[in-house]
Parts: structure tokens; C-alpha cells; sequence
């Protein structure tokens, strides 16, 4: 028999024996990508044994002291607490404002999303810094700058002699400033990167443009607005400073009774029972967004941003354009207008002498064992520790939860702990607080006198940002990407950093500015466990809101003023980051 040489030299084998090799190869490859069931529950080891210690256990150690008594547990306290009028009130009100606010928040806001996702215009990157300014400031001080505008001898009552502060009218605004970048940022990360030929092809073939955007774009946006809409209500629900200051005594959140009854009256049976509840309602809405958004999500064609947004054509552009400018001056701008006003009117009319009094101890009247300004230095270095706790923990998470679906028990497990990610938007940040203090105080985790306490609290906050604004991204990402890479012969950590990572490097930026804002705005937790001479910004602007004399108001004011700035810039820096990266991940080799 006469052996062909070329099948010989050709790697010793026919080709269909490296056909038959290579068709293994891929099955194995394919297998191992849709059946990484275990891999995946390893993914999220460190997550759930970060969210059990710093979040499970304290939770339910402030809630076992609330519903026991003499070493048995005391359930009747939850119909008792909840057959209450004055509950049954503070129940209503928190889920239909929220509900109000969430709806307000997108109307608002869905516009700003369009245009900061579609429009290339001058100060494109300072208006997304400018619209997450509010995201981060206290919500007292936020409910302090809405009291000025709207409030007795506010802009509305001495222009047009109109007040609606103790009105919820007041707090739904409030609450449509402060949110509004969750929607812009979360919503129009993922429309910058949608191919908007999608949506051309489709009017090309006779449907009209609002027909073509529902039709194409807004089924695949679905995912990213129902976070962004799931976010808002847990915020929303939970509203504390906004409602306190604001509302007055006729109105009440769930998280200013909780607060109310356990630093005030000192009744952690009820505060337990409130805690109890939001539990039940954050769990409640959690299964809703997973039965109704997750059926929708799918692979998604993603593109370079930069490719999809344009400079305004026609009058219809540009006047949408100006509209949303003009929202955001007068939603946002103003308000913060106020901050900096306030921060400069003094007794000897405008000037810095706020500013220089936030340098002396004796400026603060005792209300600080250091000088005021020190809780900057003390904010970014919390902030920037939290800000990375966060984004390993929810990436993490993220990866893990990025495919959908998995067998049995172990999917369910996957499925479930996708929602509890979501359970510290919805809980009493007061609770939290509390629980840090009797927990974390015995070997081997007494922390109550170590720094890391503070941003390991803050990136309880941060982790969720993260994780859902990850997502919606890592899930329309096409899998057979990712199997072609397996196919090559990439490792599934290869196949993570060369395929997964260069489409998701956007939204990974997006959920680091997130945690990093949300974590210098951070205050219901923070100020239980902040040492006394290392506050953060909010805790020392609280301090100065709380102590009387026109010194302390207009200090307060002149921090505000600088945590603004400061988010500004990291925004702004976050932006130019974004902007190389995005550049670099587009032009290089993929």
C-alpha cells in the first residue's frame, strides 16, 4: 500500500482525524462555558461570605434584640406593631411616594439619558459630572438646599410668594434631583453602546420612529431601565433627610420611624418589626424585577460609543437638547447654586470666612476633636478603599450571575442570591449602623476601632451600583464569543479578560464612579461607626447642621460646597478615564 507523504507531514494524522480532534475540542469548550455551574458558585464564595459577616449578622443580631425577651422569641410583636394606625400610615406613605418618585424620576430623566447617549455636543463630559454631583451629597443637605428654594423666605416664596415645603411635593422633587443620574448614567451607558442601524433598519422598512424605537430599542434598554427604575424605589423607599426636613412632622418613611423610635424612644421592638417589613417589601419587589425583566434580557450587539453619538440635526435635536439642558439647570444647578451661595454669604457679605473657619478647631464650637476640613482627607480615603472593596465584591458577584439559568438547586441558589444583592438599598441604614456597633466589638472581628470599618459600610451601598449596573452589560454579551475563544484554546480567565472585559470596561468604569459617589455621600450608616476624629464630610456636615449659630450653618454650607467640587472632579476624571480606555479598547486588537 502507497502512503501519501502530505498526510504524514501534515501534524502525523488525516485530516478528519484532526477534524473529529478539533469537533471534541470544541464540545469540550462549549460544555465547559455553559456548564461552569460550579465555577460560577465559586465566583461567589468571597461575595456571599463578605455580605454574611458585614450585612446577614449584624441585621439580625439588632433584629433578634428587638422580637426577644427572656430568651424566647416574641413573633406576636409583629402583628401588634403592625395593627398600629399611626404604622399602618407610615406604611402607606413610604410605597406610594416611592412608587410617585420612581415614575418621576424616569420621566424626568429617560430624556437626559437619550441625549447624553446619542448627542455629541461641548461639555458632554461635564454635564455627566455635573448631573451625579446631587447622587452624593447627604440627603440632609440636600433637604436643607430644597428648604431654601422652596421653604419660608425661599426663591419660590419671595418671587412668587409659593411654598410647598411640608408638602410632598417638595420631596418628589427632592427625590427627581437626587436620583436623577442613576437613571442618566445606568440607562445611558448601555444606549450608547446599542447600534442604532437596529433602529434604522427598522424605519427604512416602513415603521415610524417613536414605532421603531419602541419596537427595537426600548426591548433591549428593558433590562438597564428596570434596574435603574429598581434602584430609584429602594432608594426612594428608604428616604430619610429628604423626608425629615422636608416633610415636617405630617409625613414619615419607614427609615424616620426606625429612626425615630430607636434613637429617640429607644423601642427597638418596633424598630425590629420596621426592619422586618422592609425586608419583606425589598423582597417583594426584587421577585417582581426577576419573574418580568430577566425573561427579556438577550445578547446584545454592542458598538463603540463613540461611533453612536452624533452632533444635533434639525430643530427637533437641538430643541430636545435644550430642554434637557434646561432641566438639568434648573433641577440640579440651582439647588446646588443655593449650596455655594449660602456658603459664601456671611454677616460681612460675600466672602471665604466660612472656608477659613473650617481650618480652626475652636471655629466648630467643640462639635469636633479636629479641625472640619480634615473630614476631606478622610472622605477620599474611605471613599477610594470602599470604591475597591466594592468593585472586587460585585464583580465578583456580577461574572458569577452574568449567564442566566443552571441546574436544579445550584440555579435557584444563583437566582436567589441575585436579589439579596439588592437587600442593603432597602434596609435602614440606621439598622446597619447599629448592628456594626454590637457586633463587630469581640476577637476576631473587633473592628469597632479600626479605619476599615467605615468603608467596609459604605461598600455595602457600593456593591449593588455595581452588580447592576455590570449586568445588563455582561448579559448582552453574544456567547458564542465566548465559545469561539474557548474553541482557540483561551483559558476561561483569558477568555474573561479578552472577551468579556474589553466590552464591559465602560460599564466597569460607570459602576466605579458609582461606588466611589455613593460612598462619599454615604451618611446613615457612617455616623454610628466614624470615630470621632476621623469624621467624613456628611457625618461633619450633620454635626455642623445640628449645633446652632450662623458660624455653623454657613461651615456646613462651605463643606457641601467642597464635596460637590470634589465629586466634580472625580467625575470628571473618571470621564477622561473612560473616554482613553474607551479609545484604547476600540482601536487596539481585539
Amino acid at each position: 500500500m502507497v502512503v501519501d507523504r502530505r498526510q504524514v507531514t501534515a501534524g502525523g494524522r488525516h485530516p478528519a482525524d484532526r477534524a473529529a480532534a478539533l469537533g471534541r475540542r470544541t464540545g469540550r469548550a462549549v460544555r465547559a462555558l455553559r456548564g461552569g455551574t460550579a465555577a460560577r458558585l465559586a465566583l461567589l464564595a468571597v461575595p456571599v461570605a463578605f455580605f454574611a459577616v458585614f450585612f446577614a449578622y449584624p441585621v439580625a443580631a439588632i433584629t433578634g434584640r428587638g422580637l426577644r425577651s427572656g430568651g424566647s422569641w416574641q413573633f406576636g410583636r409583629i402583628t401588634e406593631v403592625l395593627g398600629r394606625d399611626d404604622i399602618a400610615g407610615v406604611l402607606w406613605f413610604t410605597t406610594w411616594q416611592a412608587l410617585a418618585s420612581t415614575a418621576l424620576t424616569l420621566l424626568i430623566a429617560l430624556p437626559g439619558a437619550y441625549v447624553t447617549a446619542r448627542y455629541a455636543f461641548p461639555g458632554k463630559k461635564l454635564l455627566r459630572a455635573v448631573v451625579t454631583v446631587p447622587f452624593v451629597l447627604p440627603t440632609v443637605v440636600v433637604g436643607t438646599a430644597f428648604l431654601a428654594l422652596l421653604g419660608r423666605g425661599g426663591l419660590l416664596d419671595e418671587t412668587w410668594g409659593i411654598r410647598l415645603d411640608t408638602t410632598v411635593w417638595a420631596i418628589l422633587i427632592a427625590h427627581v434631583f437626587f436620583n436623577y443620574a442613576v437613571v442618566v448614567r445606568t440607562v445611558g451607558g448601555l444606549w450608547a453602546q446599542l447600534d442604532p442601524r437596529q433602529e434604522e433598519a427598522a424605519r427604512v422598512l416602513g415603521a415610524g420612529r417613536f414605532t421603531a424605537w419602541r419596537t427595537v430599542t426600548l426591548p433591549a434598554l428593558a433590562p438597564s431601565v428596570a434596574s435603574a427604575a429598581l434602584m430609584v424605589f429602594l432608594f426612594t423607599f428608604t428616604s430619610f433627610g429628604i423626608v425629615q426636613i422636608l416633610g415636617g412632622p405630617g409625613f414619615a418613611t419607614l427609615e424616620v420611624e426606625v429612626y425615630r423610635q430607636t434613637a429617640h424612644l429607644l423601642d427597638l421592638r418596633t424598630a425590629a418589626v420596621l426592619t422586618l417589613v422592609q425586608f419583606a417589601a425589598v423582597g417583594a419587589v426584587l421577585a417582581v424585577h426577576a419573574r418580568t425583566v430577566r425573561k427579556r434580557e438577550t445578547a446584545l450587539r454592542l458598538v463603540d460609543p463613540r461611533h453612536t453619538a452624533q452632533r444635533p440635526r434639525g430643530a427637533r435635536q437641538w430643541a430636545l437638547l435644550g430642554a434637557v439642558l434646561t432641566t438639568v439647570a434648573l433641577l440640579v444647578l440651582l439647588p446646588l447654586g443655593v449650596l455655594v451661595e449660602r456658603s459664601l454669604a456671611t454677616p460681612r457679605g460675600y466672602n471665604l470666612d466660612y472656608y477659613r473657619a473650617l481650618g480652626r478647631l475652636d471655629a466648630s464650637g467643640g462639635a469636633f476633636l479636629v479641625p472640619p476640613l480634615h473630614a476631606v482627607g478622610n472622605s477620599l480615603r474611605y471613599a477610594l478603599a470602599a470604591t475597591a472593596i466594592a468593585v472586587v465584591i460585585g464583580g465578583l458577584a456580577a461574572a458569577a450571575l452574568a449567564r442566566r439559568g443552571g441546574p436544579g438547586g445550584a440555579g435557584r441558589l444563583l437566582r436567589g442570591f441575585d436579589a439579596l444583592l439588592m437587600l442593603p438599598l432597602g434596609v435602614s441604614a440606621v439598622t446597619v449602623g447599629f448592628g456594626f456597633l454590637i457586633t463587630l466589638d469581640e476577637p476576631p472581628l473587633d473592628l469597632r476601632a479600626e479605619w476599615i470599618l467605615v468603608p467596609l459600610a459604605q461598600a455595602l451601598v457600593g456593591v449593588p451600583f455595581v452588580v447592576r449596573t455590570m449586568l445588563p452589560v455582561l448579559r448582552a454579551v453574544d456567547g458564542r464569543l465566548r465559545e469561539a475563544a474557548a474553541v482557540l484554546g483561551a483559558s476561561p480567565l483569558r477568555v474573561w479578560r479578552e472577551v468579556d472585559l474589553p466590552l464591559v470596561r465602560r460599564a466597569l468604569l460607570i459602576a466605579a464612579g458609582f461606588a466611589f459617589a455613593v460612598s462619599l455621600g454615604e451618611f446613615g450608616a457612617t455616623v454610628f461607626i466614624a470615630r470621632p476624629d476621623e469624621p467624613t464630610l456628611p457625618v461633619a456636615v450633620a454635626r455642623l447642621l445640628g449645633r446652632p449659630g450662623e458660624l455653623n450653618y454657613g461651615q456646613a454650607m462651605a463643606l457641601s460646597t467642597i464635596l460637590m467640587v470634589v465629586c466634580a472632579v472625580a467625575l470628571l476624571s473618571l470621564e477622561r478615564i473612560r473616554s482613553r480606555t474607551t479609545t484604547t479598547a476600540s482601536t487596539g486588537e481585539f
